[in-house]
């Protein structure tokens, strides 16, 4: 049930938009999906079910994000500033990206365990969800290495990499230092763009 799934999730999101994770109530979310509430159960089995598999969509939709960014027919400055450029954005505009990528997780949120849970769901999609949730030392990772990926030339050598490693774990790092702290005017893609080497 793809399509049931994603009206459950988009059900949960919006109803997150308008009160604290605390207040929403699986019977409203399953009615604003159009569903049973058996139907969703089916799909999460738990709340917090539905908690994880809502984080890992948005976890999953910023990453796709980052590979969009790094994908762009541009020169790697311009590349790691405007993946930099998404992600001050999408922490902007959504709590829960904020949240996973600083670790400061609101009362307002849900806050499910980063480590895995127990799953006997027949629905792949819900077994990854509740599977290990990236931490914020794991989007680091996960966004230098794509980085990495996207902007390493052939033929590079051992400390070429490790180099452009560490440029682009920088990078993921002053994008994140602006979601905590927004920056003037400049933004931060104007500061990627002043930190890279040419």
């Amino acid at each position: 049930m793809p399509a049931a799934r994603e009206s459950l999730l988009d059900a949960a999101y919006t109803a997150l938009l308008r009160r604290p994770w605390s207040a929403v109530r699986m019977v409203d979310v399953a009615a604003a999906a159009g569903v049973s509430r058996q139907t969703l159960y089916n799909e999460f089995g738990s709340k917090e079910g539905l908690a994880r598999a809502l984080v890992r969509r948005e976890a999953d939709s910023y990453l796709a994000g980052v590979e969009r960014t790094l994908a762009l027919p541009a020169d790697t400055r311009d590349r790691l500033a405007a993946t930099a450029e998404w992600t001050a954005s999408a922490a902007r505009d959504n709590a829960l990206v904020r949240a996973m990528l600083t670790g400061c997780w609101g009362e307002r949120l849900p806050a499910p365990s980063l480590s895995a849970v127990p799953s006997t769901s027949a629905v792949p999609a819900q077994r990854r969800a509740d599977g290990p949730l990236p931490s914020p030392a794991d989007f680091v990772g996960l966004v230098r290495d794509r980085a990495v990926a996207a902007v390493a030339g052939p033929g590079a050598g051992k400390a070429d990499a490790g180099e452009l490693a560490r440029g682009c774990e920088l990078v993921v790092r002053l994008a994140l230092s602006c979601v905590v702290a927004p920056p003037g005017k400049s933004g931060v893609g104007d500061l990627v763009r002043a930190a890279w080497p040419r």
